[in-house]
């Protein structure tokens, strides 16, 4: 049976790891390779590393960074943030990552997550989906809908979320990670309604994003939300909860995690 995985992020700006609320207010969390090392040990399942203000500023990867975290954590790793050409993405890739996220630039140009896909495999690309909630339904309704928005969650698109999953995965991506930005930092628990929205209409694994406060929420995203796998970050950074605490509580759910062994006694 397919096990689900539990994912560290490493929201990396000014090469500090950072958190903030809603992707704003900021505060920093630590050095990316000394979290990377920690959190490998700790037992995760894979990281996440994005540089979230490449976009904003118009630049590539910190792929120095990406180079020193990599070489500190042997877990699978992704790395997003700046990835604009397919030139891009091998880069990232030869900076050690196992898989590259693509944002803002996929929505610019979806034909690069073909491109990517071609080139490196759909294994290899996950496109990042940051999702706002909108008062108005898909059909003028009070239905829920979410909206695609970009650049660190500071421009709208217009994009339906759920339109651009399924349009995303149609054009070569082979994971997605959602992100609620109105959950993001706030302990409020993950979307569940927007994961199982995405997850009944895409066949490739979901990676929920953005609320986490607990175990339970981690329960939730998969039980009620259909996610594949369950990214947090300041629950982890501030040793609020640890990685074995949230894959047992997973196990005791009846969700099949790779345990940590100090949580298998």
């Amino acid at each position: 049976m397919l096990r689900h995985r539990v994912i560290p992020c490493l929201d990396v700006a000014d090469g500090r790891v950072v958190k903030g609320t809603r992707f704003v207010d900021l505060v920093d969390e630590g050095d990316p390779p000394e979290l990377a090392e920690r959190y490998a040990a700790e037992g995760a399942d894979e990281l996440v590393f994005l540089d979230i203000t490449a976009a904003p500023e118009g630049r590539g990867t910190l792929l120095d960074i990406v180079e020193r975290t990599a070489r500190r954590a042997f877990i699978p790793l992704t790395v997003g943030g700046g990835v604009q050409t397919v030139d891009g993405m091998r880069g990232v890739l030869r900076a050690g990552a196992d898989k590259v996220s693509l944002n803002t630039a996929a929505v610019a140009d979806p034909a690069l997550i073909t491109a990517c896909a071609t080139r490196f495999g759909r294994q290899a690309v996950v496109v990042a989906i940051d999702a706002r909630r909108r008062p108005v339904g898909r059909d003028g309704s009070d239905a829920p809908a979410w909206e695609v928005v970009v650049q660190g969650g500071r421009r709208a698109t217009g994009l339906d979320a759920l339109d651009w999953a399924m349009s995303a995965v149609a054009l070569g991506a082979g994971e997605l990670l959602v992100t609620s930005i109105d959950r993001d930092g706030t302990g409020s628990g993950f979307d569940t309604e927007l994961l199982r929205a995405i997850a009944e209409r895409v066949e490739v694994p979901v990676i929920a994003s953005g609320g986490a406060a607990g175990p339970d929420d981690f329960v939730a995203a998969v039980r009620d939300g259909g996610a594949d796998a369950v990214l947090a970050a300041s629950i982890f950074h501030r040793r609020i909860h640890a990685i074995a605490d949230v894959k047992a509580a997973m196990a005791a759910a009846g969700i099949p995690v790779r345990l940590v062994p100090e949580a298998v006694a």
